[in-house]
């Protein structure tokens, strides 16, 4: 019965509307420009799923060098060291830095995972039309655009993680591929977030 109340809705594009993506301003469809924040107004981004898809694939192949090749190098009398990002949580874990570990894997780890799962999973409704699961999507996204505001943040904690183990080991640390690969990641989780038209998951056609 939802199904079928939510497939007799009519959409902004239905009404010939237009609904600004930055304030939420409805307008016709003859309006070019939003009367409330000047933005530029249009009905869709044509090219939202191909960008979003393109980012979100880009940031997932970043994503296995990002875990898998050294983020960094520890140098100690002379000894080099290469350490990957869970070699760091492995480390806070048995020095008892147990939060130090937990916000590591969760910004480095667990939020990337994630919301390239809930990109893909927009990109799955939006193109097979599965309007019955838009409201819940819809949510989704909101969570990983709220998330995506602070997403520079993963790269300061791998960052603060190099700075902690040069304090406490006093030895000498350089960055590894890996930290290139995972402000990459991050980059194109946020592009990828920008790039998706939330309006498209409502659209029957």
């Amino acid at each position: 019965m939802m199904y079928g109340m939510m497939m007799n809705y009519k959409s902004d594009k239905d009404l010939g509307l237009v609904l600004c993506s930055h304030c939420s301003k409805v307008s016709t469809i003859d309006v070019k420009i939003c009367p409330r924040c000047n933005s530029k107004l249009k009905q869709r981004d044509e090219y939202s799923l191909l960008k979003t898809l393109s980012f979100s694939i880009i940031a997932i192949i970043f994503l296995v060098p990002a875990n898998l090749l050294p983020m960094m190098y520890v140098t100690t009398l002379g000894v080099i060291e290469a350490n990957t990002i869970f070699d760091g949580i492995v480390y806070f874990f048995q020095t008892k830095s147990y939060l130090i570990a937990f916000v590591i894997f969760v910004a480095s780890i667990a939020v990337p995972i994630f919301k390239l799962a809930v990109l893909l999973y927009l990109l799955y409704i939006t193109k097979y039309n599965k309007i019955e699961l838009a409201r819940n999507a819809t949510r989704y996204y909101r969570i990983i655009k709220f998330i995506g505001k602070w997403s520079m943040l993963d790269i300061f904690v791998v960052a603060l993680m190099i700075v902690m183990v040069q304090f406490e080991n006093l030895s000498n640390i350089s960055a590894g591929l890996a930290a290139v690969a995972f402000t990459i990641v991050v980059v194109m989780t946020m592009l990828a977030t920008e790039s998706f038209d939330t309006r498209q998951l409502w659209d029957k056609d």
